[in-house]
């Protein structure tokens, strides 16, 4: 992170700090997510029932502040689902 006179940035992509990251299992290793609990509130909201919406729903709201590999959006997409029904 950097701070200087334009503000807090990540020095990486340039982008926002992480905020609130948490866990989730991608393919047997912890990985954090940034905004886990905004993400996950914000799909339950929209009452899906459908198992493949709600991983499409997170995946989106996950990709707003994290970056998601496209080889593995499955893998990324089982871990939010588990975290989802706990």
């Amino acid at each position: 992170m950097s701070e200087g006179n334009e503000g807090n940035y990540c020095k990486i992509c340039g982008g926002l700090p992480p905020s609130e990251t948490k866990q989730i299992v991608v393919e047997g290793k912890p990985t954090g997510i940034d905004r886990l609990d905004e993400i996950i509130k914000s799909v339950r909201r929209l009452d899906l029932h459908d198992e493949a919406a709600i991983i499409e729903a997170l995946l989106e709201r996950t990709r707003v502040y994290n970056y998601v590999p496209t080889r593995k959006t499955a893998a990324y997409g089982q871990g939010l689902f588990e975290a989802y029904l706990e």
